[in-house]
């Protein structure tokens, strides 16, 4: 699978990146309904039974006519109403009032605008125009027979099922999603219902990396609070990564006396393929695979866990699914100069976007700044070496 990036190096985020996906084995396929396709990932591709439109629409209401003939007053010989088959041939001075979305008779090859037709008799029109538009929606000029409408790894929103619902999926092949337990590590931390006595505080992350997970519509199990003690967090990772695809846990990964993480983990049998990356918030992140899954080790401060998996387990777990994922993104230029002394690793900032359209940093104390994400609209990242960037420099704003 790989080799562990030696101790005390920190991997660059893209390589990090590629390791992450380069490990990812998609999880196998399981057929759905119609109902229950949004947010899953299409497992083959989606090819039309049929035409689309399925035969000449009309595009509008109105009258269809011979348009060798609009300069002729036209008896209108039948109404073709959305859902009916038309009845009378059109023949020469002859045209048929139709509806929007109606078959247009084979005879006809216009249809005339309401608007521009005058009734000079019963059952009797004259086009007053000067030319008209066909206004026919002409049968398979959207979607072949046959034709592919959606590939296979293809992310399904709702625009997407009303495709699959035009050409008659009502029963997909999708990829089966990957179940996802988290666990938080230290003996410092109470539930969120708790009130925190001296020297404790609030268990965040847990909360925070199931709502992640559960918002790309995977399940996610909170396996709880494990103490800073060996047999307590070798206890809950067994249970957890028994039961699950994919074990993230935080705190515990750096190199504390109490951060027993990676230890753990390499006496489980995952082989760890990094420990540390050259980003900020997130530096000390782990990652490792086993005959039973996958893992990863997070820092415990909340913005650490927040960011990594924003930018990396997110990712990791569509990857699962057959998906290469792509955040939504837009480039704006900066509102202020941003500076900074050290460069060593790559570091992500919570931003908000201004009414004139510029990006504009949000107060931001560190890594346990969760509260700096309540007016974020998202994330940029400064490149490792970069110290300084100018006002109006454009920069890609992640968005969350």
């Amino acid at each position: 699978m790989g080799s562990l990036v030696r101790m005390g190096t920190m991997l660059a985020f893209e390589k990090a990146l590629r390791i992450v996906l380069g490990s990812a084995r998609r999880l196998g396929g399981e057929r759905v309904d119609l109902d229950q396709a949004a947010n899953r990932v299409l497992a083959e591709d989606v090819t039309s039974d049929m035409d689309i439109p399925p035969f000449n629409k009309s595009a509008m209401d109105g009258f269809a006519c011979r348009r060798a003939h609009l300069n002729h007053e036209l008896e209108v010989v039948e109404t073709i109403p959305a859902g009916a088959v038309p009845s009378q041939s059109i023949g020469p001075n002859q045209c048929a009032k139709i509806m929007t979305g109606s078959v247009v008779p084979e005879e006809a090859d216009c249809v005339v605008m309401k608007e521009f037709v005058e009734t000079p008799a019963e059952n009797t029109i004259r086009f007053t125009g000067e030319s008209t538009a066909d206004n026919i929606c002409f049968k398979g000029e959207d979607v072949k027979a046959g034709q592919v409408v959606l590939s296979k790894g293809t992310l399904l929103k709702s625009h997407h099922v009303a495709i699959l619902a035009s050409v008659g999926h009502a029963q997909l092949l999708v990829s089966k999603k990957p179940t996802v337990g988290i666990m938080a590590t230290g003996s410092e931390l109470v539930d969120p219902a708790s009130r925190p006595e001296p020297s404790q505080i609030r268990n965040s992350n847990s909360a925070q990396l199931a709502a992640q997970a559960r918002a790309m519509g995977i399940p996610a199990t909170d396996y709880g609070i494990a103490a800073d003690t060996e047999v307590a967090i070798d206890a809950m990772f067994k249970k957890a990564a028994a039961q699950n695809d994919v074990v993230i846990i935080s705190g515990g990964v750096s190199v504390g006396d109490f951060d027993l993480v990676p230890g753990i983990l390499k006496q489980n049998d995952v082989e760890l393929l990094f420990e540390s990356i050259a980003v900020k918030p997130g530096k000390p992140s782990v990652f490792g695979v086993s005959e039973q899954g996958y893992c990863f080790g997070l820092p415990g401060n909340p913005m650490s866990t927040f960011v990594q998996f924003e930018v990396l387990i997110k990712p990791f777990l569509y990857k699962l699914m057959g998906h290469d994922y792509k955040c939504p993104n837009v480039r704006m230029p900066l509102a202020e100069v941003i500076e900074r002394k050290k460069t060593e690793r790559r570091v992500w900032f919570p931003v908000t976007i201004t009414e004139a359209g510029q990006v504009k940093l949000i107060e931001y104390h560190g890594s346990a700044h969760i509260s700096s994400l309540s007016d974020a609209d998202g994330l940029i990242s400064v490149d490792v070496g970069v110290a300084r960037l100018e006002k109006g420099t454009l920069v890609q704003v992640r968005l969350i």
